[in-house]
């Protein structure tokens, strides 16, 4: 790798196992990298890894196309894409996933399954579906079998994983038709049993598979479940007598503790009083409730096939081994013997024999004694203390073992394989990689089959990387493949494997964990994958391929030991429960001899092991690997080295490693020339094809080893970082000579502008100094003008001073009178004001109080008269029932509040009157004040008159000054008399301005109260429309329900029973049997020889039988005509319904009691739509249908409704006239009742009507379905465009020189041919406009759908090109819907709003400057903040490199969908599609419009029917 200053790489980190770092110096042979957290660190060159500072923020969802593939790389890939909640990842065509510790039930629905049924893998988002589908089509079509395997540490999610891959495989899968047992429902229901018997909660999960296990799902020929087969690897025997703190014995037992009746039943108690459930003081689970398992489990037990019998003795079984756990060993009288310690252990030791039911005294001699079988006899050996709780917790462990396989083989047997099958799917759900600090027998079994089975993933992944290379046609043979066969053969080989020298070593009695170890390393003493301990000599090392692993030897021996104990099996055999005695079945001769018989547990686990991998090298396998982010199981946290431990330990950095030894890069010709062509920019010209101009590019910088294949350029480790390093030169010089033209262009800047701002200050200055000169000589000007007006002020001033004190001398001398003469006025005029106001308040109160008492007795009156009337409607409400009594209410309603609207109008004219006698008089009042004003006014101008001849006496006596000085004492009384004066003119006025103010209220008041009363008004007109509605229904409904009924009950009878028949006509007289049986002859036989009543008499029986068949029959053929044969349309009318109608009314079918003509016209009709062309028989015959149940519905009434209403309706005379107006005609409602004459309509006949409702909606259905099917592969035409462009370099590049493609527009063209065609043939076959606009509204919801649907489940739709392009074919889609106007089109535009606001987000620029609040209001009101979401996050831009919204934006959403996660109300962020009919029948006859089959022609062929020819005529 060519590392430079300002290079991006990756650092390893002891907390964060890597962190992003740059390049900033070189020191010596190291490097100096500055990290992204501040801190300097100095490293070897080898020790880094290049990192690609142009990563998308979202991550890839599959790492081969990561720039840089290296163990750095893939870790932030996964941790940037687990931070978005995307937690699946490929890695080719393996999956990882990564545990959320959260609820994401949007992605497992079953509208999710169906999305990814029959996608090719790779196409959408990363998900267990896709690998599933991949493996199920994969051996559709190869006829092949399947294998899944999956594998993690624990809590990792192995066993979810598993169950959604049966989910899906049942989902896609089904049952077998001829099966008539639930296979797939056994096979899920099976996990949980599994789990309660083989989980348990260890350190780092709450429920761990302890046990490994291969599902083998088989199917038919036909793709369908048709058994299934279990196989299980390696239960954790010990783990029920041993226990470490805090983990948990398996599920059941604790299962038991808490099931209630049936713990009593078996003297169970809390988990702590158990010696084999209390070594941990760990007894429930968070979340988790033993006894609702218990009850599943059980269930479970029901659906796979458990009787109640064998439930009963399965939990007695368990309920025996707690008894077992809790006997205890005290020292015998003898030398090393044992006895029964206490009473307390003696009463569960009785419990465990009576739960196993075999004798006490025979289990007490099992546990405490051995017999050894000699040539002289039988010897009873004593067991010590320690022996004999070893020989009971064996017993435990035996039994339970016992227990697991039979529930394993149970399971098996219940589901059912299937012999005959040649194909099935495998799901292997097996432990992962272990090392702990202390590592035993069981993690060595576990890691050797994790060796075993990364073989044959290594294995399976360079036959990938073969097959990749084969099919770019490139040379792939030199290249080496390290597998790891040398750990496999120390393991198991033989004779000098661990394996093998476990088992010799086990075979001897004296030998030790010593020994063994001894021998081991003296057998491999320089073995590379093999060391001692450091601390520990009885310990050894192994180094696996995830790492080193130590084991401590101690129990290895003992759990390598599998004693068959004869005593043991002879105990247990011997029982009366014929369930335990099963489970261990009678050992041979030779067998008994011996008391103990060795079995190797890991010899027996390495042959289970080698069937396993001779069964998946038989299948095509399918990897799945979990991994858990964190060890306190919480969601969002990443622990980087735990996870990188984990991706060691799954194979993933080994399947890097494999890609590493050959092309890690390779990149398509675009994507190659898109990232590097800046190299070659003289070639960019468009003369050279792509495969030449990245040969050149490499030939330049001088690459060797490379291949260029069909598509693709594929590279060596560390080229990607030669040809990155020539990039980044190539732009910092570009951006060098950016810099430098950047800088000149800003010096010149300045300069111009700093010369520009001199001239201008220049000549600032100089004007100012202008202006100053200005303003000196206009200030001089300005004081002689000043000095001119002052002096003229201060003259006039003196002159008017004097003026105004000779006006005021004369105003106030004569005021004085005049104030005399107006107070004395005034006074009069208040004392008669003041007594017209105290008689009119006297007389108003008197009259208020009588008028209270009046409407005081009118509403007792009328409430006297309301309860009688109450009672009497009471009464005769009971007698007509529910609905009327819900009728009277609603009167009772309306009478109330036509009172109550009486009275308030009585009160507003009441009212209104007050208020206009209030009114008058404040008129009159301020009429007075403003006449006495004027009064006051001309007084005034008299004075100043007065004032005016006072000026001239003045003149004429200014010699009589003494004498006015004498009179001053008078004028400043007059003075102060004119100041009072003036202070009463304000006065009047406020008081006039209050009484107008007092007005303009009442107006208000009055203007209130007339509103109130209107809405009093629209709502009572409103409970009478309503009232009338129901009136309405309520006549309707009582119609077809009294007809339906009384047909059901009149016609059941009469053919079931014949005596009735007879007794009624012999009930009744003659005349009307004749009547009737006339009648019904017409009805049966509806042609004109009918009308002859003679001649039909003289007729046999058997000839009139004939008859009546062969005119049947002709009927039938002319239906069948019309129906069969195109009449066409005239003047857009359908003729064959018209004439169909007719038909029947000249027959009278709708008026018979019982026809079979109406089911021969819909069977005719619906075998006319199986028959012919759907293209045009569909629109003909809707068109047909649609206008044949308008006849009905429009032309047809029930027959008896109104004698049966007037019947039942006797007890109600006071409501007949009211209910009879409305129930006059059932259709006044729709306005058809005038000018049109209803025919009275029987049972078969309103039938039909219902048959024919459901052949429109039917008719309808099948064309929907029909043009969703037409238009989904050209839907599928654009999504796959995206995809399409990138692989033949449709996608604009953004290197210099690159020419930017137009998006091809064919697809969308297509559409807008076919949404023409789909028109044209509508519209040709003159469907009404109303269907016309419901199909064109669910068509373009389909569209919105698929579109919006792929755009979150396809990356390469997310793009900003893709946005564009799609806003360019919804624009054309717009354009189609103008033309075709709204009559056809309806809201079709509005359907598209989830797929054009999602568009619209897509193609707007800086995404990351808007918030959440702007997002969801104003660019995406229609989207669920799951939607948003899902964009954001998928969110990439081909075009410009912009990025998606911000961190902050994305935190906020993950925050919202983790609140909708725990309250379980958050939907799929996907759309459904609507199935459902969008009409009413209602609807239909009310779109449609009116039409009149008598003036419809009749066809030609009609003439040759003879019981047409009275129609004929009678139309002619």
């Amino acid at each position: 790798m060519t590392l430079r200053k300002g290079s991006n790489v990756w650092v390893d980190d002891k907390s964060s196992a890597w962190v992003a770092a740059q390049v900033t110096d070189f020191i010596g042979k190291q490097v100096q990298v500055v990290t992204e957290y501040g801190k300097k660190v100095l490293s070897l060159p080898e020790k880094l890894y290049p990192r690609d500072e142009e990563a998308d923020h979202g991550g890839v969802d599959d790492m081969t196309k990561l720039t840089y593939l290296n163990e750095p790389g893939v870790l932030d890939n996964l941790q940037r894409r687990y931070g978005l909640n995307e937690i699946y990842t490929y890695t080719g065509s393996i999956l990882i996933a990564v545990n959320p510790f959260t609820k994401l039930p949007h992605l497992y629905n079953v509208h999710m399954m169906e999305q990814y049924k029959g996608a090719p893998f790779g196409e959408l988002s990363p998900h267990v579906f896709a690998v599933a589908d991949a493996s199920y089509r994969a051996m559709m079509s190869e006829n092949q079998s399947q294998s899944i395997l999956v594998s993690g540490e624990s809590g990792a999610g192995k066993t979810e994983t598993t169950k959604l891959i049966m989910q899906y495989l049942t989902y896609v899968g089904g049952r077998a038709a001829a099966d008539d047992r639930t296979v797939e429902q056994q096979v899920l229901e099976s996990n949980p049993l599994l789990e309660a018997f083989g989980n348990a909660r260890t350190i780092r999960n709450d429920n761990s598979s302890r046990f490994g296990k291969f599902v083998e799902i088989q199917f038919d020929a036909s793709g369908r479940i048709s058994g299934a087969a279990i196989r299980t690897y390696l239960l954790e025997r010990s783990r029920v007598v041993q226990l470490t703190d805090p983990e948990r014995n398996y599920h059941c037992f604790y299962q038991l503790c808490a099931s209630g009746m049936d713990a009593e039943k078996y003297k169970l108690g809390h988990p702590s009083d158990f010696h084999y459930l209390n070594q941990s003081k760990t007894y429930e689970l968070d979340g988790v409730s033993n006894a609702e398992e218990y009850t599943k489990t059980r269930r479970a037990m029901d659906i796979v096939g458990i009787s109640q019998e064998e439930q009963e003795a399965i939990f007695r079984t368990l309920a025996a081994i707690l008894h077992l756990g809790n006997i205890e060993f005290s020292p015998g009288k003898e030398h090393d013997s044992s006895v029964i310690k206490d009473e307390k252990s003696r009463s569960h030791l009785q419990m465990a024999a009576k739960l196993f039911k075999c004798d006490v005294q025979l289990l007490v001699t099992t546990l405490c004694t051995r017999s050894i079988q000699t040539y002289e006899g039988i010897i009873i050996k004593a067991l010590d203390c320690g022996a004999a709780v070893a020989g009971r917790d064996t017993l435990a462990k035996t039994v339970y073992a016992q227990l697991f396989d039979w529930l394993v083989e149970k399971i098996n047997r219940s589901v059912g394989q299937d012999p005959d099958s040649l194909i099935q799917i495998g799901v292997l759900d097996i432990y992962g990689f272990e090392c702990f600090k202390q590592n035993s027998f069981e993690q060595f079994c576990i890691n050797f089959a994790n060796e075993k089975l990364q073989q044959h993933f290594n294995e399976h992944v360079f036959k990938m990387e073969q097959e990749e290379y084969q099919k770019e046609a490139i040379n792939w043979s030199y290249i080496e493949f390290i597998d790891n066969q040398d750990v496999l053969d120390l393991i198991e080989k033989k004779p000098i494997g661990v394996i093998a020298l476990l088992d010799e070593a086990c075979m001897f009695p004296k030998s030790t964990h010593e020994t063994f170890t001894n021998k081991l390393f003296q057998n491999f003493p320089g073995h590379p994958r093999l060391e001692k301990a450091k601390f520990y000599e009885t310990d050894f090392t192994i180094s696996h391929y995830a790492g080193k692993v130590t084991y401590k030897t101690e129990t290895f021996l003992d759990k390598n030991r599998d004693y068959v104990v004869v005593e043991h099996r002879n105990l247990l055999s011997s029982s009366e429960c014929p369930f335990i005695a099963d489970l261990f079945p009678s050992l041979g001769e030779e067998s008994s001899r011996s008391s103990y018989k060795f079995s190797s547990v890991a010899s027996r686990f390495k042959q289970q092991l080698q069937a396993l991998m001779e069964t998946l090298s038989t299948t095509e396998p399918h990897y799945i690997r979990c991994v858990k982010p964190n060890s306190l199981n919480r969601p969002q946290k990443f622990e980087n080295v735990s996870i990188l431990h984990q991706l060691r330990c799954g194979g993933v950095l080994e399947a890097v490693r494999i890609s590493l030894a050959g092309y890690p890069t390779r990149r398509t010709y675009h994507e190659f020339i898109d990232r590097f062509g800046l190299i070659v920019l003289d070639m960019l010209d468009g003369s050279n094809d792509e495969k030449t101009i990245t040969e050149k590019i490499l030939q330049k910088l001088k690459l060797g080893n490379y291949q260029l294949g069909k598509t693709k350029v594929f590279l060596r480790a560390g080229q990607i970082g030669i040809l990155d390093s020539r990039r980044a030169e190539i732009l910092d010089l570009s951006a060098k000579q950016i810099q430098s033209r950047l800088r000149t262009f800003l010096a010149r800047r300045d300069f111009i502008s700093n010369r520009m701002a001199a001239i201008h200050l220049q000549s600032c200055c100089r004007g100012y100094i202008a202006r100053n000169i200005y303003a000196a000589l206009q200030e001089a000007s300005a004081v002689i003008v000043i000095q001119k007006y002052v002096r003229q002020w201060i003259m006039r001033n003196a002159y008017l001073q004097l003026y105004a004190s000779a006006l005021l001398i004369q105003s106030c001398t004569r005021g004085f009178a005049a104030r005399q003469k107006f107070l004395h006025r005034k006074e009069n005029k208040a004392a008669t004001i003041i007594q017209a106001h105290w008689r009119m308040c006297k007389i108003r109160s008197a009259f208020r109080h009588r008028h209270s008492n009046i409407i005081a007795i009118q509403c007792l009156w009328r409430r006297k008269m309301a309860t009688r009337e109450f009672r009497r409607l009471k009464k005769e409400a009971n007698e007509a029932g529910a609905l009327r009594l819900a009728k009277t209410k609603l009167e009772r309603q309306l009478e109330d509040l036509t009172w109550r609207l009486q009275l308030e109008k009585k009160l507003r004219l009441s009212n209104e009157e007050a208020k206009l006698v209030e009114i008058s008089k404040l008129n009159k009042t301020v009429e007075s004040l403003i006449l006495e004003l004027d009064a006051a006014k001309l007084a005034a101008v008299n004075e100043v008159n007065k004032n005016a001849v006072l000026q001239r006496q003045l003149e004429l006596y200014m010699k009589e000054k003494a004498a006015l000085e004498r009179e001053i004492f008078s004028v400043t009384e007059l003075r102060n008399e004119n100041t009072f004066l003036k202070s009463s003119l304000s006065a009047l006025e406020e008081k006039n301005s209050a009484l107008e103010h007092e007005l303009i209220k009442g107006k208000e008041e009055s203007t209130d109260t007339i509103a109130k009363l209107r809405a009093v008004e629209e709502t009572c007109s409103q409970l009478q429309q309503n009232l009338k509605s129901m009136e309405e229904k309520l006549s309707n409904s009582e119609d077809e329900n009294h007809i339906l009924r009384q047909k059901a009950l009149s016609a059941t009878p009469r053919s079931n029973r014949p005596g009735f028949a007879k007794s009624f006509s012999d009930k009744f007289s003659g005349a009307l049997a004749l009547a009737s049986a006339d009648r019904k002859t017409s009805f049966e036989s509806p042609t004109p020889t009918k009308m002859i009543a003679p001649l039909a008499q003289g007729f046999s029986d058997s000839r009139r039988a004939k008859l009546t068949s062969e005119r049947q029959q002709e009927n039938c053929e002319i239906l069948s005509r019309c129906i069969k044969e195109n009449l066409g349309f005239k003047d857009g009318k359908p003729v064959a319904a018209c004439v169909i109608y007719r038909c029947l009314i000249h027959w009278h079918a709708f008026e018979s009691e019982r026809t079979a003509i109406f089911d021969f016209i819909i069977a005719e009709i619906n075998e006319v739509l199986k028959v012919g062309d759907e293209d045009v028989t569909l629109p003909y015959w809707l068109s047909n249908a649609s206008a044949l149940l308008c006849l009905l519905q429009r032309n047809l009434r029930a027959n008896g409704f109104f004698s049966t209403c007037s019947q039942r309706s006797g007890g109600v005379s006071a409501l007949n006239g009211r209910v009879a107006q409305s129930l006059k005609s059932p259709l006044k409602f729709i306005g058809l009742e005038d000018g049109m004459s209803h025919m009275e309509a029987r049972y078969p006949a309103l039938l039909f009507k219902q048959q024919l409702t459901a052949c429109v909606e039917k008719i309808f259905g099948l064309i929907r379905d029909n043009l969703k099917k037409e238009i989904s592969p050209l839907l599928g035409l654009c999504i796959q465009a995206p995809k399409i462009q990138r692989v033949h370099g449709g996608k604009s590049t953004r290197s210099p020189g690159g020419i930017p493609q137009q998006a091809p527009s064919s697809q969308w063209d297509s559409i807008i041919k076919f949404l023409d065609s789909f028109l044209s043939r509508l519209r040709g076959n003159h469907v009404p406009s109303f269907f016309i606009r419901k199909l064109t509204t669910q068509v373009f919801s389909f569209i919105n759908i698929s579109l919006f649907n792929s755009l979150l489940l396809r990356r390469e739709c997310c793009t900003f090109s893709n946005g564009e392009y799609v806003k360019s074919g919804l624009a054309e889609l717009e354009k189609w819907i103008v033309n075709a106007k709204e009559e056809f089109a309806g809201t079709s535009w509005h359907e598209l709003n989830y797929i054009r606001q999602a568009v619209g987000f897509l193609v707007i620029h800086q995404k990351r400057k808007k918030s959440l609040e702007e997002i969801r209001q104003d660019l995406c009101p229609a989207l669920t903040t799951r939607q948003i979401y899902r964009i954001s996050t998928m969110y990439w831009d081909d075009k410009y490199g912009t990025q998606s919204v911000s961190n902050e934006v994305v935190a906020q959403m993950r925050e919202i969908l983790n609140k909708d996660s725990q309250n379980l109300t958050s939907n799929s962020f996907l759309l459904d599609d609507d199935l459902s009919i969008p009409f009413l029948t209602e609807d239909i006859y009310m779109a449609l419009p009116e039409l009149d089959p008598s003036l419809m022609e009749l066809p030609k062929f009609l003439s040759e029917y003879p019981s047409a020819l009275l129609l004929i005529q009678h139309t002619k």
